[in-house]
């Protein structure tokens, strides 16, 4: 298992684990449809909508490296860096310094 003293040494890591656009694209849906959910249940008050959260989440990601990127996800290892990784690298889409 390899060790990072930060995040800002895991991120170019993290990047390099989602090389392929459709694994970037399905993180980036994923995370779009969790922001989605949530707004839904708070709106809504239908809160049992938030157990999909980590479905839909690690669902969406997990497809995009199982099946294109052919690696296994840094949520196994880094499960927290791993996590800010995922919303780091959505906002960096929306900033456009990452592509889909």
């Amino acid at each position: 298992m390899r060790r990072f003293a930060s995040f800002r040494e895991f991120y170019p890591f993290y990047l390099s684990e989602h090389a392929h656009p459709v694994c970037r694209r399905l993180h980036f849906i994923g995370s779009l449809l969790v922001l989605a959910v949530i707004a839904f249940a708070l709106a809504s008050g239908r809160l049992a909508w938030l157990l999909l959260v980590p479905v839909i989440g690690y669902g969406f990601a997990w497809i995009g490296h199982f099946a294109f990127e052919k690696n296994r996800p840094a949520t196994f290892e880094h499960p927290l860096y791993s996590l800010a990784g995922d919303w780091v690298m959505f906002w960096d889409v929306l900033r456009g310094r990452v592509r889909l």
